[in-house]
């Protein structure tokens, strides 16, 4: 007899669940607030930190694909959230940054996510949190190496 799957206890789908949880959350009050979606965010969010990266570096650090990164590119530079510039090395290459009022939005969020997270981390200890964070980067690494 196969062995029986308990869904509510396999935890690729509890990871999945507690993901959609947060994220419900978190975007909520960036599209009520700032009207972006949680793939726009992500990128700004990048480029906050990264400037100047293509949409394929970005596709690349959000682990979003490529077409959703590009369509949430086309809103933010219609909205002035974003600039992208030719790069000077390399002319094929276009480069994205924040643009002036992308980056006050980046200031605005960037203290409420943090808030958010320490809000959602507070039930658990200094020592679980960062346990939490070790295992975290653990399985990432793991989860890379293996396959099916």
């Amino acid at each position: 007899m196969e062995p029986l799957l308990t869904l509510e206890r396999y935890l690729p789908y509890r990871l999945s669940l507690l993901s959609n949880k947060i994220s419900e959350t978190v975007a909520k009050t960036y599209k009520d607030k700032f009207a972006i979606s949680i793939t726009e965010w992500r990128i700004m969010a990048v480029l906050g930190e990264y400037p100047g990266i293509s949409a394929d570096e970005v596709s690349l650090k959000t682990h979003i694909e490529k077409s959703l990164i590009s369509r949430a590119i086309s809103k933010l530079l219609k909205r002035k959230l974003l600039c992208r510039n030719i790069s000077e090395d390399d002319k094929r290459r276009s480069e994205l940054v924040l643009s002036n009022t992308g980056y006050e939005v980046y200031e605005e969020i960037v203290p409420l996510s943090l808030e958010y997270e320490r809000k959602f981390l507070a039930s658990l200890s200094q020592q679980e949190q960062e346990v939490l964070s070790s295992l975290i980067d653990r399985l990432s690494q793991h989860a890379e190496s293996i396959s099916l």
